[in-house]
């Protein structure tokens, strides 16, 4: 179904392009190489498990749930300042 001047399609090509851009921006901050033995934030020592589990990984369980909840609160899309919400 086209909308617009938007070809058909093009709303699942935007789907598909942001899902995309997001499995990249997942993959890109994935570890690899070998495992720090203590956390680079706190010094704790990191559980051999979690270092098998997740190669390349560089905090431990507390302060990478820390740094996840931070980063997740400042991301994000802001719908009050869209086109759409303006249009209501």
């Amino acid at each position: 179904m086209a909308g617009g001047w938007s070809r058909d399609g093009a709303v699942q090509d935007q789907i598909d392009a942001s899902v995309e851009d997001e499995v990249q921006r997942a993959r890109s901050q994935l570890g690899n190489g070998e495992s720090a033995l203590y956390c680079e934030e706190c010094d704790r020592a990191i559980p051999e498990a979690r270092r098998r589990a997740i190669p390349g990984v560089r905090l431990c369980v507390d302060c990478q749930s820390a740094l996840e909840k931070e980063q997740s609160t400042s991301r994000g899309f802001n719908r009050r300042g869209s086109k759409d919400s303006q249009l209501r």
